[in-house]
């Protein structure tokens, strides 16, 4: 066991990361738009609420669940920041940045009870550094920034619990794991594979700690914190576990391939940000930062991988030097990576996407600090030198993979799924004498929702034609929109749609009711490419 006592050189080296962490993400977060599935918690907190499943409180409807695997965590805290802050891209991006924050913090809290504050200084390093943990936290459409603070929260009062045997720490750690589940029940992933990992890495220490009460406080902790989640299974013939598996093992050597991308980094540049030849005139960096930002990219050569792949590698090849609890430690966290990824691999519907395999995040960072630390104190004086250099060089090939994200967005802006013409569709609309506002493609209607905080009245318009035949109960609907001359249409254009045809779909079948389409306005992004079109339809004469 390391002493708990706080240093201040390591302490300072961990805000510093925390800092980095938190300044990146704040430069970050305006360049892009709002894609379709960030602001997904705000169906349970603005009209049209549409969430999955409630229960009635005091004759209040309190939102539980906003699919069968993702609970309304998230809406629960927003809640009380939007109405302090007000609801927009900011108050959105700014917690889950901070919640990154306290995420690399308690891994240097984790990996000192672990192994020393030399191993936490080199996790927190390499988790503040890693480009794909703060683009996937910052614009947080997993969502994943939650599941990292629940269950790395979690697995640092399981540590207390089993050094200090306090039961309160056991409660507490089984009560967030509990949380993540119901935050989203792909935790599940994660949660299996530490439990697993114990079992098999740690067997004595795990059965020599195991008592009928401390079984007790787990089991009943661990239902407090998902208690939402088994509610709506209790009430819905457990959905949540039976219709979101489907094995399929054709996919496993794609989805490798997408997590060594996942460690390298760059593996969203071209999609978040908008690839160069969809941008015939860059936008020029203005300021002190975006020039900086863009020598630096130049003189580096456009990086889009970073080397922790490769530290990776050499962290397991030296991993006997740390020995005892140290290799026992490394041996843990590729044994639950392992279990938890081969269930999203095999899994036919996920596991090919990074807000999936980003969830296996920081464990590889513990290996290779449990690693380079342990390494290094073998060797001596050579051996702390040797990794300290291999630390900084793959450190700062992170930070360049990270301003290379941030040097795109400013030249091209958002990707397909990102642009910022969200913003000034936002505002026109809002200004626009309107009735209710019909979104007729996926993508426009929840970054709608967040930016106006409920005051537009917001529908979705293309579910009815999107279907190959168009019912008589949908044509009424239909029909219903279309007899309301101030109801406004808002579709992508054809560079931008989501699903290939859905506005046009929706003007043709208008046509043949005998309605004719009024273009009102094209609205495009910050680079002055056309991303929306807003109509109104007239009956013909």
């Amino acid at each position: 066991m390391h002493s708990h006592t706080h240093r201040p050189g390591p302490i300072f080296l961990v805000l510093l990361s925390c800092s980095f962490f938190l300044f990146a993400g704040l430069l970050l977060a305006p360049l892009i738009g709002i894609e379709g599935d960030e602001p997904l918690f705000v169906q349970a907190m603005y009209p049209p609420r549409v969430e999955l499943y409630t229960v009635e409180i005091m004759h209040r409807k309190v939102p539980l669940m906003l699919m069968t695997y993702v609970g309304t965590l998230k809406s629960w805290i927003y809640t009380p920041i939007f109405q302090v802050f007000g609801s927009g891209v900011m108050s959105m991006r700014v917690p889950v940045l901070l919640a990154g924050s306290a995420s690399i913090w308690l891994l240097y809290c984790l990996l000192r009870r672990i192994a020393g504050p030399r191993t936490g200084v080199i996790g927190c390093a390499l988790l503040a550094a890693d480009s794909m943990y703060l683009i996937t936290t910052c614009f947080d459409w997993g969502p994943v920034a939650l599941q990292h603070l629940l269950v790395l929260g979690g697995m640092l009062l399981a540590l207390r619990f089993y050094q200090e045997r306090q039961e309160a720490a056991l409660a507490g750690a089984f009560f967030l794991f509990g949380l993540a589940l119901w935050d989203k029940a792909l935790a599940l992933w994660m949660l299996s594979g530490l439990g697993i990992a114990v079992i098999l890495t740690f067997p004595r220490h795990f059965f020599a700690t195991l008592t009928i009460r401390r079984l007790a406080i787990a089991v009943l902790a661990f239902g407090l914190g998902s208690l939402p989640l088994l509610v709506f299974n209790l009430n819905n013939h457990w959905d949540t576990f039976r219709g979101n598996f489907r094995l399929d093992t054709s996919g496993v050597p794609a989805k490798a391939k997408l997590l060594a991308q996942t460690a390298q980094g760059g593996g969203l540049l071209g999609w978040i940000t908008a690839p160069n030849w969809q941008t015939p005139v860059p936008r020029p960096p203005q300021g002190i930062l975006q020039q900086a930002s863009a020598q630096i990219s130049a003189i580096a050569g456009q990086p889009r991988k970073s080397l922790v792949l490769y530290l990776f590698a050499l962290a397991l090849l030296v991993s006997p030097l740390a020995g005892g609890t140290a290799l026992r430690t490394i041996l843990f966290c590729l044994a639950a990576m392992t279990v938890a990824w081969l269930q999203m691999a095999l899994n036919g519907n996920t596991g090919g996407s990074v807000h999936h395999t980003i969830l296996l995040w920081p464990l590889p960072q513990i290996i290779i600090a449990v690693s380079l630390a342990g390494a290094s104190r073998k060797l001596g004086r050579a051996g702390i030198t040797a990794a300290a250099a291999v630390l900084a060089v793959t450190l700062v090939s992170g930070e360049l993979v990270t301003n290379e994200y941030y040097a795109e967005a400013v030249r091209y802006g958002g990707g397909q799924a990102w642009p910022d013409a969200v913003y000034p569709l936002s505002r026109y609309l809002e200004g626009l004498p309107r009735n209710y506002v019909f979104c007729l493609d996926w993508g426009i209607l929840d970054p709608l929702r967040l930016l106006n905080g409920g005051r537009l009245l917001l529908a979705t318009g293309n579910e009815q034609t999107s279907k190959p035949e168009v019912s008589p109960e949908d044509r009424v609907i239909v029909l219903r929109m279309l007899n309301d001359p101030a109801n406004i249409y808002v579709a992508h254009t054809k560079a931008y749609e989501m699903f290939e045809g859905s506005g046009a779909r929706f003007v043709k079948y208008a046509g043949e009711q005998g309605f004719t389409p009024e273009l009102i306005r094209t609205v495009a992004d910050s680079h002055g490419r056309p991303v929306y079109e807003i109509y109104r339809f007239k009956a013909k004469a």
